[in-house]
């Protein structure tokens, strides 16, 4: 049967996280921890499952975006409730504006889609009454925008109207909580903390509102999740068989990088400054966090304050820091394009069929080294391909118009003085120092390789095609 042009472009789609527990996707899965210097994903889970299931842990995962992240996290997640672990995965992007992000939204987004998670299982737990306690003291804080309209939509709470006596009210219809009862106290389906937090991530003024509140309020905010969430939920996944809760928490590496209002970056004010407070929750925790953080001369008071070094997930080697070609790491990703288009044959009989997709075999090997191992570059230039051609098999031609477009468009950002620090990653395959990182690491100029020895940087090599790279 001939490949289906369509099919193969929404299958090599950039943007698409695969959910290892998807059959369709578990076939286009492709484990390149042999080339990326050790079972990363192993590790974590090892630390929950072996090392420690009864006592809480934290760990923090990073690397570039995208780089592969977030589908060896679904892995975890995947492996996790083989051995028994209830999982609560989240994209924190979706709750949270990521150019604005306080300790106490993380919080309440953790909250959040945990008992949502409990939810579905049909946990049963007592009615929270601090955390509600506790936000509708928030409504409290609002009063200025209910006076304006008389009405306010406090999400968490509920619709709060003025009554006839001046006071407010709270439609529980639409409340907190969604409640059933039971002989066994309250089915805590979902604290309806998802309204406040999408309020917030939409309002500035909103957001500024509810920290001036939760802010002082953070420490007794993290004991109320532990003593009527989290402790009570562990002890109900207990009777069902379960392991342990373990809440994966994806995306904060996608914090923005900007000063806070008194001149801290951001990402060094949540892992370095506040730390501590995302450590404190009564379960296993994994949170994504910026690469930037690694090159920060906070970084030893960020590992201490976890009490854990960051586990790192580099790029897909196509060279050695030496200059010779990593053929492990090609072969991978030779497979990882191939098996988008056959997923259900060997790997060998995928090589036999390399004709049927591009015009010749150094085609596909151009495309895997041009993207210097970046999984979600090498789908971008293909999917570039693709909707160029509109037609098999993908010719070298209309592969280097592509790469030609993209070394334009990146070179347009990089002025002499960062041509010059690229020839020195180039020469020396390091990168130091925070200022360093923001112009190369962060933008994507170089990206970092390890095995079991060491770990270097190379140049985009994308870049490399440049007539200013000479």
């Amino acid at each position: 049967m001939a490949l289906d042009l369509r099919k193969f472009f929404q299958a090599t789609n950039p943007s698409k996280t695969l959910t290892v527990e998807d059959e369709q996707d578990r076939l286009y899965y492709i484990d390149f921890s042999s080339v990326r210097g050790g079972q990363i994903i192993e590790e974590i889970r090892d630390n929950i499952a072996f090392f420690s299931p009864e006592e809480p842990t934290c760990q923090l995962f990073t690397g570039h975006i995208g780089c592969g992240k977030s589908t060896e996290l679904r892995r975890l997640e995947a492996e996790l409730k083989q051995q028994g672990f209830h999982v609560v995965y989240f994209e924190s992007s979706e709750d949270l504006e990521m150019g604005d992000v306080d300790v106490g939204d993380i919080l309440l987004a953790i909250a959040r889609r945990v008992s949502e998670s409990l939810g579905s299982l049909q946990v049963l737990l007592e009615e929270p009454k601090g955390l509600k306690s506790l936000l509708q003291g928030a409504a409290k804080l609002l009063q200025t925008e209910l006076e304006l309209s008389g009405e306010a939509s406090l999400p968490g709470i509920g619709t709060i109207k003025r009554s006839t006596e001046g006071d407010f009210s709270a439609e529980m219809g639409v409340g907190f909580a969604q409640v059933n009862a039971s002989k066994e106290g309250i089915s805590f389906v979902a604290p309806g903390i998802g309204k406040i937090t999408a309020k917030a991530k939409n309002s500035p003024e909103f957001r500024s509102k509810l920290r001036e509140y939760l802010g002082p309020r953070t420490a007794s905010l993290i004991e109320i999740i532990n003593q009527e969430l989290l402790e009570p939920a562990k002890t109900q996944l207990k009777k069902l068989d379960k392991a342990g809760l373990v809440v994966i928490v994806d995306n904060l590496d996608r914090v923005e990088n900007r000063p806070t209002t008194w001149g801290r970056p951001q990402h060094e004010y949540l892992f370095v400054d506040r730390g501590e407070q995302l450590n404190q929750l009564n379960c296993h925790a994994i949170y994504t966090m910026p690469l930037a953080l690694m090159f920060s001369n906070d970084l030893n008071r960020l590992t201490s304050r976890f009490a854990t070094d960051p586990h790192v997930l580099p790029m897909v080697p196509v060279r050695f820091s030496d200059g010779r070609e990593c053929t492990e790491g090609m072969a991978l990703l030779r497979q990882m394009i191939l098996a988008r288009a056959f997923p259900r044959q060997s790997p060998e009989e995928r090589l036999d069929r390399i004709s049927e997709i591009f015009d010749t075999p150094e085609t596909l090997d151009r495309l895997c080294q041009i993207s210097g191992g970046h999984v979600r570059g090498l789908l971008r230039t293909l999917n570039d391909c693709i909707k160029k051609q509109r037609q098999f098999p993908i010719t070298k031609e209309t592969l280097e118009l592509a790469i030609k477009k993209q070394c334009d468009r990146m070179s347009k950002a990089i002025d002499d003085e960062e041509w010059e620090l690229l020839r020195q990653v180039r020469d020396n395959k390091r990168v130091s120092g925070n200022a360093n990182y923001d112009v190369l690491v962060r933008s994507m100029f170089v990206y970092e390789y390890r095995d079991e020895e060491e770990s270097w940087f190379e140049v985009n090599p994308l870049l490399v095609e440049s007539k200013y790279f000479e």
